[in-house]
């Protein structure tokens, strides 16, 4: 008998991880539900587009049986890339080369938008099976298990929580003390409405996919978002005050443009239209990462995925894919017959993510420090010709 028929699980974050891990525990009829701080599945998702990757992203919405949804959702196109240099001259494209579509395929990375995603995922589980409105705040022992105390008021019983609510997890401190560093890389978001009339240049740049834009030991990234949106990053090395010491309102278009003219001196006044035409406020967003030699002592009833478990940064394009491979294998532990005991299951689930988790973030801070390299642009693009799709 599996482990964890009739015990209650709670998921704490409607994230892609903790959507994902509700779906596959529910197919295998475990009692999961998710405890969201968002008010309803309405909320403005932030964020650019999800590259999903054959064996993580993808492989766990096969394992969800939802690939075929994923198909009829994702964005054709989105993943092709132009590099250009901070004059805005593209050096490199695989528009023209590109296959349209190529699932089954190692280097194929389908884009989704992220609320797009997550809506396909919440239409997925049992009615009734989201919690709304719930800003957790603390766990009390109670028997074997958990009762989760949250900002409305509510409080709810659980034999094992999973924290699946991101990088500044509440859960975390309850599992290790364990704090991440500063990577030196600080990027500003900004997202643009109706980007081919708010951003006539960059568009025409962008052709409904992503722009990543080296000089000067800085970026801009930006992706094609759903509804005609762009979202972009200017991804620069900076202090870990920045966001306080700036004294900049990220509020103020204004400001922040002057910002960039000056820390951006050398580069196009073609970028101004980025900052000139973002929906306010900007989000200014320092970038962390785990410990790469992080570990902690396994626990009965408390685990955790994606990036609770191991913040890392964005250049490695694998942190939703990270976490939704972690709602896979987790969900496999939870409910293999192989361990006589949860706590040995969950130690099992979290020593393979470590592992796998570390990997992936010391190639994320490689890369990090790559393209905020003098030689960014160079290595960039040779990095980009050699992956081309074949």
């Amino acid at each position: 008998m599996m482990l964890i028929q009739n015990k209650q699980v709670a998921i704490v974050g409607g994230g892609p991880g903790g959507l994902t891990l509700a779906r596959l525990l529910q197919l295998k009829n475990v009692n999961a539900k998710v405890y969201e701080r968002d008010l309803d599945k309405n909320a403005r998702v932030q964020g650019a587009p999800l590259d999903l990757h054959e064996s993580s992203g993808l492989a766990a919405l096969q394992k969800a049986s939802l690939l075929e949804e994923f198909k009829m959702n994702y964005m054709p196109g989105a993943d092709r890339t132009t590099i250009t240099d901070h004059q805005a001259k593209a050096v490199f494209s695989d528009h023209e080369t590109q296959k349209e579509e190529n699932f089954g395929h190692e280097h194929f990375r389908p884009e989704i938008d992220r609320g797009v995603l997550r809506k396909l995922l919440i239409d997925s589980l049992h009615p009734e099976s989201i919690a709304w409105d719930s800003h957790f705040l603390s766990l009390e022992k109670r028997g074997e298990g958990w009762l989760l105390h949250f900002k409305n008021g509510k409080s709810a019983y659980a034999d094992i929580v999973i924290a699946a609510d991101g990088a500044n997890s509440k859960i975390r401190p309850y599992i290790t003390d364990i704090k991440p560093f500063y990577s030196g890389i600080t990027m500003l978001e900004g997202n643009i409405h109706e980007g081919e009339k708010a951003v006539p240049q960059v568009a025409a740049i962008l052709r409904g996919g992503k722009i990543m834009a080296f000089g000067n030991e800085k970026n801009i990234l930006m992706g094609q978002k759903a509804n005609g949106e762009i979202g972009f990053y200017a991804s620069f090395k900076t202090a870990k005050d920045w966001v306080s010491a700036s004294g900049l309102d990220f509020a103020d278009p204004s400001q922040v443009l002057g910002w960039f003219r000056k820390e951006y001196s050398e580069w196009s006044t073609i970028w101004d239209e980025l900052f000139e035409n973002t929906t306010m406020p900007f989000i200014p967003r320092p970038i962390y990462c785990m410990p790469l030699d992080q570990a902690w002592k396994a626990q009965s009833n408390l685990t955790m995925l994606g990036d609770a478990a191991h913040v890392m940064p964005p250049f490695a394009g694998e942190g939703v894919n990270m976490a939704m491979l972690d709602a896979l294998e987790l969900s496999e532990c939870l409910t293999a017959r192989e361990h006589d005991s949860i706590e040995k299951s969950i130690s099992s689930y979290e020593t393979a993510m470590r592992k796998r988790a570390s990997q992936i973030a010391r190639e994320s801070l490689i890369n990090g420090e790559l393209m905020h390299s003098e030689n960014a642009l160079a290595a960039m693009t040779e990095f980009f010709s050699a992956n081309k799709h074949e």
